[in-house]
């Protein structure tokens, strides 16, 4: 499953720093001048899972497998650019391809970093960013609008997509993001058919300074304060502590955090939180062959999570044989769960549940 998650927000404002630590690479150029990124960096980075290791030594496997999100780094976007201005019209078609979009924010003064719009303001910064995505989003439904205009003349019982088309423009032109609407609706359902970049799931990144991580300023909560108005998941990180921390081996960069007094880097909790936000879970297969976290869909049945593995687990689907993570790890074996009674058997109508430990039994 490739769901991917791009990253956007003004230019210099951390964008390709926090990328390039994602990834642990320096795919993507960071420089301290606009639209040093313009073609679309894209990283595959691991979901942190403590969950792995633990599975992999009881079953003594061989490798582990974990679930990955996908990251886009993508250019810098300015005033006017649904209009084409700096690199908007590219900016826009690499947006409108990814499944979520992570806006990183920048929330600390430096007067060796440029900032296009003279210095750093966090509301100021998300509304340039939110107001060009909604004008990106009129312009498509002003050509979208009246071709379903035509095709209801032809066929009426298209009637109700052409108003939920015309109710999405109302929205937007009342100022609100078509991410608000009910998940189940037909107007959501019409945003995303044509990939209304409001539709898309959001999440806010605070870049903050090293000496804002234990006590986050003004400008975080100010952040914090829209994220919480948009319902939407906030990480506070710095990107040059990422980096720092990319360059260390495991260890090392253990001992840097526990200096720091933190548990986890900020990047696992945005690599965890853009999981969430692409609507994924996990569940886990583990033998000795290998331990791996596989993602799939909420909601997902058994069966289809069984294709997730191979389509032939998925059409010759007979049950699916579900332990608890804490069964195991509390009796040692998957037998030992078998035999307290603790294995269950789930037919084609179960909804799988994160952290299922699975094994799934199949005719070939």
């Amino acid at each position: 499953m490739s769901l991917s998650c791009g990253i956007v927000g003004l230019p210099n404002v951390g964008k390709s720093t926090i990328f390039n630590a994602l990834t642990r690479t320096a795919a993507a150029a960071a420089a301290n001048y606009p639209f040093c990124t313009i073609d679309p960096n894209v990283g595959v980075v691991p979901v942190p899972d403590e969950r792995l290791q633990v599975l992999a030594e009881i079953f003594h496997s061989q490798k582990i497998v974990a679930a990955t999100t996908e990251f886009i780094d993508i250019a810098g976007l300015v005033r006017g650019a649904s209009k084409g201005e700096g690199l908007g019209n590219a900016f826009l078609s690499h947006i409108r391809n990814t499944d979520a979009i992570a806006m990183v924010v920048r929330c600390f003064e430096d007067g060796d970093v440029v900032h296009v719009e003279g210095g750093p303001d966090p509301k100021r910064d998300v509304e340039i960013i939110s107001l060009e995505m909604a004008l990106a989003d009129l312009a498509t439904l002003e050509r979208h609008v009246p071709k379903l205009d035509r095709l209801v003349r032809a066929d009426p019982k298209l009637a109700p997509r052409l108003e939920a088309a015309k109710g999405l423009q109302e929205l937007l032109e009342r100022g609100e993001p078509a991410r608000r609407l009910p998940e189940d609706s037909l107007e959501r359902e019409v945003a995303r058919e044509i990939g209304l970049l409001t539709a898309k799931p959001l999440m806010y990144v605070a870049n903050v300074d090293e000496g804002q991580l234990a006590a986050p300023g003004p400008m975080v909560e100010v952040l914090r304060e829209i994220a919480r108005g948009e319902h939407a998941p906030l990480v506070v990180l710095s990107g040059k502590i990422e980096a720092e921390l990319a360059g260390l081996a495991p260890e090392e960069a253990k001992a840097f955090l526990a200096e720091l007094g933190a548990a986890e880097s900020g990047l696992d909790r945005m690599t965890v939180a853009a999981y969430d936000l692409l609507g994924l879970t996990t569940f886990l297969t583990a033998g000795e062959k290998e331990t791996r976290a596989w993602p799939i869909r909420k909601g997902t049945k058994a069966p289809q999570a069984a294709g997730v593995i191979h389509s032939d687990i998925e059409r010759g689907f007979i049950r699916a044989e579900v332990a608890s993570f804490d069964d195991i790890v509390r009796l040692g074996t998957l037998e030992a769960v078998r035999a307290a009674g603790l294995l269950r058997s789930e037919g084609k109508d179960y909804v799988m549940q994160e952290g299922d430990v699975v094994t799934f039994r199949f005719n070939v």
